[in-house]
């Protein structure tokens, strides 16, 4: 394109600006462009000016703030970067400069490339997977850190487990956690802590950094590594919005290394307080239960009654009615009495004299007779009681004791009437009529 001026006029300097503007918009439409950020300008409108140069030149650039919302970092003073941009030409200065579209960090690209292809290649391995990765322990007996002894990491760690669990054991595994060794190093760790196998969870990781600094958790061998573990990992690699191979890799991710301090280590305070409530629990159980028995003991011993005390009321009944026999007899000799008077009376009137006779022999047999009957049957009710008190007798605990048998009390107070009730060594109440023996099972014998 050939900027012609009209034949009529010369060029006004904007429609100057105007075509060359356009002639380097068509002429360059999107090219990338590295070099070091300088003159780094963000007003309150949100967008990016800034001079892009090398050790000859350099060249104004701006990016507008919908543009620079996706790039995911702000760029400072120095930093080298890699622009992708148009070339275009403001105006109202005359100045040509590029409107970047998107940013990177110099040689992240690379990275960044090397990253998706390791990603997708362990993806389809299944090395990701979440039916893979195991469970972690929910309260750890001995903690393993993977990461640098001079990095923040392992401060941050220790601070986090002294505030919630100070008494959980830590092993510290040294490693470097940048530069050209550290994935080697990383690998060591993690076998030897295998090796050791004292440590039941592992932390791996590192505190934040740029994608340069984090790359040893990014290589191929540090990933298998963490699958390979027999322990189970938690990877706490940058901070929150860092995502690295051996995040995805390993059975849980933490966002920073105090997550995972957060994550494994369980609460004093709440251990604590749940603790106390089980303890009231317990004491309120343990006191309803004791009532709960001492109220059945009771019962049981308002049930329970001796055998004499049934002897004696039997007894008692016995003796009312006998009273009641006597009463009974007296009566009826009474009413006797008072019909033979009545009888006589009504003789007398008749003179049935020989009658009257009988009657009178008749009466003094019957009174001859009466004491005998009574006192025969009194005796009849004296032996059925003597008989039932025999029997009621022997079926008395007492009575069984007295013919040499003995009660067997295991610790509890109940009655053993089995071998497999007792084991050896558990320590017997004998109960004899006389006394008591304290016996030591020795041995047993089971059969029908």
């Amino acid at each position: 394109m050939t900027i012609q001026p009209s034949s009529n006029r010369a060029l006004s300097v904007s429609a100057l600006n105007r075509q060359v503007k356009s002639l380097l918009e068509h002429s360059f439409l999107s090219i990338q462009v590295i070099g070091e950020i300088s003159n780094f300008a963000r007003p309150s409108s949100g967008h990016w000016y800034f001079t892009l140069k090398d050790a000859k030149a350099q060249v104004r650039c701006a990016m507008f703030r919908n543009s620079n919302q996706r790039t995911g970092f702000v760029p400072r003073e120095g930093d080298e970067v890699l622009v992708t941009a148009r070339v275009s030409l403001y105006e109202g200065r005359g100045d040509y400069q590029l409107i970047c579209e998107r940013m990177e960090k110099s040689g992240l690209g690379q990275l960044q490339q090397a990253f998706d292809a390791l990603k997708a290649k362990l993806d389809k391995e299944g090395l990701f997977d979440v039916a893979r990765k195991r469970r972690l322990p929910p309260h750890p007996k001995h903690l393993g850190v993977v990461t640098s002894p001079s990095g923040a990491a392992i401060h941050d760690i220790l601070t986090v487990l002294k505030r919630r669990f100070p008494g959980l054991p830590v092993t510290l595994y040294p490693t470097a956690v940048q530069g050209a060794e550290a994935a080697a190093q990383i690998v060591s760790a993690i076998e030897l802590a295998n090796r050791h196998n004292q440590c039941d969870v592992l932390i791996v990781g590192r505190g934040g950094g740029s994608l340069e600094d984090l790359w040893p958790f990014n290589e191929e061998i540090v990933a298998r590594a963490i699958v390979a573990s027999a322990i189970p990992i938690v990877s706490a690699v940058g901070h929150e919005v860092d995502v690295s191979i051996s995040d995805l890799c390993a059975d849980q991710r933490a966002a920073t290394p105090s997550a995972a301090a957060e994550l494994l280590s369980p609460d004093r305070h709440a251990l604590t307080l749940r603790l106390s409530q089980l303890k009231r629990r317990l004491e309120s159980r343990i006191s309803w239960q004791i009532e709960r028995k001492r109220q059945q003991l009771l019962g049981t011993r308002q049930r329970l009654r001796h055998p004499g005390e049934k002897i004696r009321e039997h007894m008692q009944a016995l003796d009312r009615l006998e009273l009641r026999l006597q009463r009974g007899m007296l009566r009826l000799v009474q009413q006797r009495r008072t019909h033979l008077a009545q009888t006589t009376q009504r003789l007398a009137r008749l003179t049935p004299t020989r009658r009257i006779e009988q009657s009178r022999q008749r009466l003094d047999q019957i009174e001859q007779l009466l004491p005998r009957l009574i006192q025969r049957h009194i005796e009849r009710s004296r032996l059925r009681l003597a008989q039932q008190s025999g029997m009621l007798h022997s079926v008395s605990p007492l009575a069984t004791l007295e013919r040499g048998y003995s009660i067997l009390l295991n610790p509890a107070g109940q009655a053993v009437s089995s071998a497999e009730q007792v084991t050896p060594g558990d320590r017997l109440d004998a109960r004899l009529h006389k006394g008591r023996l304290t016996c030591t099972v020795e041995s047993i014998e089971t059969g029908e």
